[in-house]
């Protein structure tokens, strides 16, 4: 047997692999979890992804704990960070949308974000800004941690509604077709009236991200406005 056809030691890298990196280990664990997700994701599978022996990988991360929150600070440095330039808004809407999408596209991080304290740097940059953003339009920050918590309800219950149940505008239509003969006009008119429209396609039927999102942001400035505060002349 020759030395390279031997197994190497724990803890070292296999000859044919690229070098190892943290950034690497991180980026190849987000890419698994999304083709597979997070329950599917172990040290040992994230080695043989990576062709380095599953020692290798705490020479870089303490344990899996630590993994996953570089996971979660990978995807939280996808967000939009929003920045207050007349039109606090745009930017928190805009803020929102960009959420929404990448979760979307990290189907299993939303939750975890949810049951996990995140202190790294990509959030604490993220929160700071969306902190900032409405501070400088003017709101004091009782009323920002409101606003904060009304908008992040909407855009994590959304997403995860989405992920967990997720219903397109035709299997919705079937569906209220199938159900429409148990709809009896005489008795639920309004229930039947919408399952029609949404059986005959002139309503999606399927749940707007931005719809509600608008009427959050437009009872914040109202809120806002009924404080006297001006926008863009923040409180302490």
């Amino acid at each position: 047997m020759t030395n390279s056809s031997k197994k190497p030691k724990h803890g070292t890298t296999r000859k044919s692999a690229k070098p190892l990196s943290r950034a690497r280990i991180l980026n190849t664990a987000l890419q698994l979890a999304d083709a597979n997700g997070i329950e599917k994701l172990s040290m040992r599978k994230l080695a043989l992804a990576l062709d380095v022996e599953a020692m290798s990988l705490y020479n870089h991360l303490s344990n899996k704990e630590e993994l996953i929150d570089g996971m979660l600070e990978g995807v939280v440095s996808e967000f939009d960070v929003p920045i207050f330039e007349g039109d606090w808004k745009s930017a928190m809407r805009s803020r929102a949308i960009s959420a929404h999408e990448v979760l979307i596209k990290h189907p299993w991080a939303a939750l975890l974000m949810l049951s996990r304290v995140n202190v790294g740097s990509a959030m604490m940059t993220w929160a700071n800004a969306s902190y900032g953003c409405l501070h400088d339009a003017g709101f004091d920050y009782p009323l920002i941690d409101h606003a904060i918590n009304a908008m992040d309800n909407h855009i994590y219950g959304f997403t995860l509604q989405i992920i967990n149940a997720p219903v397109s505008s035709d299997e919705y239509a079937n569906a209220a077709g199938h159900y429409l003969p148990l709809i009896p006009a005489d008795e639920y008119p309004h229930i039947n009236a919408m399952a029609t429209l949404i059986m005959q396609g002139e309503h999606s039927g399927v749940n707007d991200f931005e719809f509600g999102l608008d009427l959050i942001l437009d009872g914040l400035e109202r809120v806002l406005a009924a404080a006297g505060k001006v926008s863009g002349s923040p409180i302490s």
